[in-house]
């Protein structure tokens, strides 16, 4: 695919794909893709090439003589980060932040538990750059610089369990983090508490402490419960 058309391509997916998962085509709505082309001025090779990414995140499915359907969303792959960031995107944005943080407290706190079990000098090492990284930022209106520690931060601790299916679980955990800096629903300096208990986690990690790295790991899950409340209720 040419830079151009690459160009053309995102384009469409990032007008119609939160459109798609906002609402705006309902499931079942049928897409006609001449209309879209025309709209969105760009060849059928582009639309279509836009569609087959829709289709790989099991937004749409195209049938022949009935067109591009709208699936229903319980069939979406609602683990795909781009689908995360466009729903975020839309009106369900404080259900959407719940449903991923809720996933976030069943999931991070044992992932934790068994870092602390299986990290390697490496990894705690890391754990500990990026929590003191968080501290260095955590004041002074820095969130860009404290997501990027934040997202690195528990992509370590994922990675560091030993478990696949957790460490795949990072790029979503990145998208609600992401999610949540983006479109405001995070205090102008983060939580000091917050921060506090990610330090405290690195430690627990780096001394094979692993009932305390899982405790303190399900108060950071909390603290975002409780956050959600205020900003996002």
């Amino acid at each position: 695919m040419n830079t151009q058309r690459q160009g053309l391509h995102a384009r469409v997916l990032a007008s119609l794909g939160p459109a798609i998962t906002g609402g705006d085509y309902p499931p079942g709505s049928v897409l006609r893709t001449d209309e879209l082309e025309a709209r969105y001025e760009v060849s059928r090779t582009v639309m279509r090439e836009a569609i087959r990414v829709l289709e790989s995140m099991h937004l749409v499915e195209s049938r022949r003589r009935v067109g591009v359907t709208v699936r229903p969303t319980e069939e979406w792959n609602v683990f795909d980060p781009q689908v995360i960031t466009w729903r975020l995107q839309g009106a369900g944005r404080p259900r959407q932040l719940r449903s991923l943080t809720m996933l976030r407290s069943a999931v991070e706190p044992v992932a934790a538990r068994l870092a602390a079990e299986h990290a390697t000098p490496e990894q705690c090492a890391k754990l500990t750059e990026h929590a003191l990284g968080m501290v260095a930022t955590s004041q002074g209106q820095q969130l860009e610089g404290y997501l990027v520690h934040d997202v690195a931060f528990h992509n370590v601790v994922l990675t560091a369990s030993g478990n696949e299916m957790f460490a795949r679980l990072g790029d979503v955990v990145a998208a609600v983090l992401t999610g949540r800096t983006e479109h405001q629903v995070m205090f102008s300096d983060p939580d000091p508490a917050a921060v506090t208990l990610h330090v405290g986690v690195a430690e627990a990690v780096r001394e094979g402490n692993a009932p305390r790295a899982e405790e303190l790991t399900r108060e950071i899950t909390v603290g975002a419960m409780a956050e959600l409340d205020i900003l996002a209720p």
